[in-house]
């Protein structure tokens, strides 16, 4: 079984980050993985996404043209991807910053207000965890319990101060 996910939203939103936690609970569950991320010049406030791919098998190309699950962080990665998301797929979306539903009937659609979560429990940049969280919840492409294990990977010593408020907030998603 393979699953394309499309993580998409401006820079600053730890799209890239969120790819990579999600690549290493692939790596966890001994999947094959690909994690592709793209950003613009800009970095900060310009484009960002992130193509995730967890697989039985091996993976013959990191590109995630068509994805099955997309995560849209901002109204233009909405209007950009969600008429590439497979019929059948699931997008979840940041209702807090995209005020406009999911046009199509074929996908399943999922609405978390992740930065105004964030807002409310003193964590502002976790958002992509929150929606993250929901994502795996809903998908079961990983399992949440191998969650912890990989933010250790993923969390920098420089910011392990912040390992336990990630945690905190991919469950806030996954209970959402």
């Amino acid at each position: 079984m393979t699953t394309q996910i499309l993580i998409a939203g401006f820079g600053g939103q730890g799209v890239l980050f969120a790819g990579k936690c999600l690549a290493y609970e692939g790596l966890f569950e001994d999947k094959e993985v690909s994690w592709l991320p793209s950003y613009g010049p800009e970095m900060r406030g310009g484009t960002a996404n992130c193509s995730v791919i967890l697989s039985d098998q091996p993976v013959g190309s990191p590109i995630v043209s068509k994805p099955d699950v997309l995560i849209a962080m901002n109204l233009p990665s909405l209007d950009k991807y969600e008429n590439e998301t497979v019929s059948g797929g699931k997008i979840f979306v940041d209702s807090s910053l995209i005020s406009r539903k999911v046009e199509r009937t074929d996908v399943d659609a999922y609405y978390i207000p992740a930065t105004k979560l964030a807002n409310e429990l003193g964590i502002p940049t976790l958002a992509n965890m929150i929606i993250l969280g929901k994502m795996i919840k809903e998908t079961q492409v990983v399992a949440f319990e191998n969650a912890k294990e990989a933010m250790k990977k993923v969390v920098s010593a420089k910011h392990a101060n912040l390992l336990e408020a990630n945690i905190k907030a991919l469950k806030t998603g996954y209970d959402y």
